[in-house]
């Protein structure tokens, strides 16, 4: 076993207070190595390409009181353009970054436990409309929804994150046991009956984590190693123990005032956040070349049989009643006209990994500010795959058709609407 994702150190089930006790298995084979379907081009983006995404990132670090980024476009058939901006830190002496820095990836964590999900349904070990009460039966008000469900995030089940978010961040190290987080969310207000509509909860992972577990009699550490960091080889995705802060890109969050908005001169150091608050849905640290490989093979379907994967797209729900035609919500990943992927959040870091399927054109980036909120990064992702859209093919000709249905500037736009510590007009 290689992965290194058992950094999580237990099963959920043994830190949660309200849920049975279940056996740890050890991984009996070696998971074979998936292959992805894209052959990238050896080589840097052209020039002038890369001039504009530098600038589209450097423009993003301002607007967002970013002191470092993390960034990354392939596009196969034409090269790919990785960067590391500023350091660790802005007291003196801290270290450059480099484009092999982890940084949390926030809310893209919740991804894994979908695709465990899937998995196990390859293996005939569950089913996407099995009733979550079938496996996590002393935890009251679960009635109705399945484990699908918790993937869509049509399960009804308020977000934990909204009553818990201030803790986090005026406590960063504090070790939340699971129980706890799991107690919190389920006593949020519900946002529907289970099935009824779209709402993102952080709250879905967490239980969906623990049913696997159950499900199986494994730890969900083992799972992820088992079924997606070996066979991957992502040896830099961890979940660390929530008592241990991960050696990460640190993270600043801003102040908030009595009325909600930021003070943007007093912004909290998150860089010893614990990743216990996040746990399944939202703990995970990677890099930017771990990423890249579970975004793409996430798009692509690499890990699930065919059918699987045609199961999981084909079911995508639309993100709420105003959302546009094209944003979309599939079974653990979201759907933006034709790419795949997700944005990440937590307290101190945003990031985003979209996939476009049919040419493997990837977009991974990471800021170490979190004040803007997780719509700002999505932007900036659909600048820079705007960017990447556009490249000519390395031996020359017209790029592939990807329509995407955003133009870059409109991203741009968009991206510079949502400032929140622009300075006060002349």
């Amino acid at each position: 076993m290689t992965g290194l994702f058992r950094g999580v150190g237990r099963s959920l089930a043994a830190g949660a207070s309200i849920a049975v006790v279940v056996a740890l298995t050890a991984c009996t084979t070696e998971a074979s190595v998936a292959t992805l379907p894209y052959e990238q081009v050896d080589g840097a983006l052209p020039e002038a390409t890369t001039e504009q995404l530098d600038a589209i990132l450097a423009e993003a670090m301002g607007l967002a009181k970013a002191s470092g980024a993390i960034a990354g476009v392939w596009a196969p058939w034409a090269g790919e353009w990785t960067t590391a901006v500023g350091t660790d830190g802005t007291d003196d002496g801290a270290a450059p970054l480099t484009t092999d820095t982890p940084f949390r990836i926030g809310t893209q964590s919740e991804s894994f436990a979908c695709a465990v999900l899937l998995s196990l349904v390859d293996d005939g070990k569950v089913e996407l409309s099995d009733p979550v009460v079938e496996y996590v039966d002393r935890v009251p008000g679960l009635d109705g929804i399945t484990l699908g469900q918790l993937c869509h995030h049509t399960s009804g089940l308020g977000d934990y994150y909204g009553a818990l978010k201030q803790t986090l961040v005026d406590n960063p190290a504090r070790n939340w046991p699971q129980g706890e987080v799991l107690a919190s969310g389920l006593a949020s207000t519900r946002t529907g009956a289970p099935g009824e509509g779209y709402a993102a909860s952080r709250t879905d992972a967490v239980l969906l984590a623990l049913a696997l577990e159950q499900a199986t009699g494994t730890s969900y550490a083992r799972l992820v190693d088992q079924y997606i960091a070996d066979p991957l080889q992502l040896d830099h995705t961890t979940l660390p123990s929530g008592s241990t802060p991960p050696v990460a890109l640190g993270g600043w969050v801003a102040a908030r005032g009595a009325d909600g908005a930021p003070i943007c001169d007093a912004m909290h150091d998150m860089s010893t956040l614990s990743t216990s608050g996040g746990g399944p849905a939202a703990g995970m640290v990677s890099t930017l070349d771990d990423m890249r490989t579970w975004s793409q093979a996430s798009a692509s379907g690499v890990l699930v049989s065919e059918s699987t994967a045609s199961d999981q797209w084909a079911g995508a729900v639309a993100m709420g009643p105003d959302a546009p035609s094209w944003k979309n919500r599939a079974l653990g990943a979201d759907v933006y006209g034709p790419v795949r992927g997700w944005v990440g959040e937590v307290p101190g870091t945003l990031s985003a990994s979209f996939t476009e399927p049919k040419t493997g054109l990837t977009v991974v980036v990471a800021l170490d500010n979190s004040t803007a909120g997780p719509a700002f990064v999505q932007q900036l992702a659909f600048a820079l795959a705007s960017i990447g859209a556009r490249v000519a093919p390395e031996a020359g000709g017209q790029p592939p058709l990807i329509a995407l249905p955003w133009s870059v500037d409109q991203a741009l736009a968009a991206m510079r609407a949502l400032e929140v510590c622009a300075p006060p007009a002349a």
